[in-house]
């Protein structure tokens, strides 16, 4: 991934399992440092809970692993690419309401 690579997750528990952790290390991966209470800094948060929103609104509702699938990859492409950039244009706000926060909960 070269040098430059700097990982980022949402600092969830699972995320920082010893094993998470050693795996990381030993392919010599860098964390980005990351507030705590923060996932609303991550866009690709904001991505998934549109598509659960979007799958749980379908009718009818998938009812065995194809059919989810199938819903998941229709609703993944289907989502307005406004809605991705409008997520990426707000970073600079959801970044400064962090900061203002101390990295605590935010209204995002």
């Amino acid at each position: 991934m070269g040098a430059e690579f700097l990982f980022m997750d949402d600092n969830a528990r699972p995320h920082h399992a010893n094993i998470v952790d050693e795996s990381l290390q030993s392919k010599d991966i860098n964390r980005m440092d990351w507030p705590a209470y923060s996932s609303d800094l991550n866009p690709i948060e904001h991505v998934w809970d549109m598509l659960g929103r979007r799958i749980a609104a379908r009718q009818p509702p998938p009812t065995c692993l194809p059919e989810f699938r199938r819903a998941l990859l229709d609703e993944w492409c289907n989502i307005p690419q406004d809605q991705i950039d409008n997520l990426i244009l707000n970073m600079p706000r959801r970044c400064n309401a962090c900061i203002t926060s101390s990295g605590r909960h935010t209204p995002y």
